[in-house]
């Protein structure tokens, strides 16, 4: 298979260090030992913010990204960050969340979310579930408008990104304008084509993939009591769902299950918009931003979040 990678992609993958989630703590030190602050723009202003959790006497953390031009009033892109359900931190999509800011014209919160497997379904869902029903609450003190608020993530973060829109669905609130999954992580059964195709080192593949949803669902996944909920693939259902933008790349182990979600939402009636990049493996835009189809792919989506958030819809009569 290493002959179908993009040849801009090989290189660094190459010396990319496997993921060890036998050993889930020492690899989120190591991550965080590595990790370089991001630079923050002049013109926005990045605050985080303890709010009430989903339980009486936990605290959850956001971080809010916002134009320091408060002249108008924005949308809102709630942000769920990657990382296979047991690894990650908003502070690693810094740059990402600038862009959207800038770009896309929105005020971004990023979701804190607490991480499996301490903290197993459904406890991460509701946390992101809390922290979208404050940024709809406040919409006010936010300077956003609340009806043009969509939701954002990738990779597991794209998981609990479809999870949550069915989720706000069915609560009936709020009304989310847009959904953004990207390559999302949404069947526990791991045993699609591109899942049982993925092996060997490409940042995520069939084992990690299986260990992942082992920590998230408590050893169920793969079982009969899964709810879509927990793996929106599971989902029957997906009417009522908002504008939808994903992508994939051909030699994600994801490819499959998202090609087979993109399917359900336009037989559900949802409009979408997809991009499959050929060459491309699991998270290729974040482990080599400046190849020329991770630019491309990055200023895709941030383009369709903008379009998306910022157009009138036209209510019918």
């Amino acid at each position: 298979m290493e002959h179908r990678i993009d040849p801009e992609l090989k290189e660094l993958l190459a010396v990319f260090p496997p993921l060890d989630l036998d050993n889930v703590q020492a690899t989120r030190d190591g991550m965080a030992a590595v990790a370089v602050p991001a630079t923050i723009d002049e013109q926005i202003l990045v605050t985080n913010k303890m709010i009430q959790g989903p339980e009486e006497g936990v605290a959850l953390r956001i971080r809010i990204y916002q134009p320091k031009d408060q002249s108008e009033i924005y949308p809102a892109l709630v942000w769920i960050h990657g990382g296979g359900y047991v690894l990650g931190a908003p502070e690693g999509d810094d740059l990402l969340c600038q862009r959207f800011v800038t770009d896309a014209k929105c005020v971004v919160v990023s979701v804190d979310y607490r991480l499996a497997p301490e903290y197993p379904y459904p406890v991460p869902l509701e946390d992101c579930y809390t922290a979208l029903k404050w940024v709809a609450d406040h919409a006010d003190a936010l300077r956003i408008d609340n009806q043009r608020i969509g939701i954002a993530g990738a990779s597991a973060g794209g998981g609990l990104t479809a999870a949550l829109a069915l989720l706000a669905r069915d609560r009936n609130y709020p009304k989310l304008s847009f959904q953004m999954p990207l390559y999302p992580m949404i069947d526990d059964r791991n045993n699609t084509p591109s899942a049982l195709e993925i092996t060997g080192h490409m940042i995520w593949n069939h084992s990690l993939n299986q260990k992942g949803w082992e920590m998230y669902l408590n050893g169920e996944n793969g079982s009969d009591n899964v709810p879509p909920y927990a793996a929106a693939a599971r989902a029957d259902d997906l009417t009522g769902l908002p504008f939808t933008y994903t992508c994939v790349g051909q030699l994600d182990p994801f490819r499959d299950e998202t090609l087979q979600y993109v399917t359900k939402l336009c037989q559900a009636g949802v409009d979408v918009e997809f991009h499959l990049y050929p060459g491309c493996y699991h998270g290729f835009e974040s482990l080599v931003p400046t190849a020329t189809v991770s630019l491309r792919t990055v200023t895709e989506y941030v383009e369709a979040a903008k379009y998306v958030l910022n157009r009138t819809v036209s209510v019918p009569l």
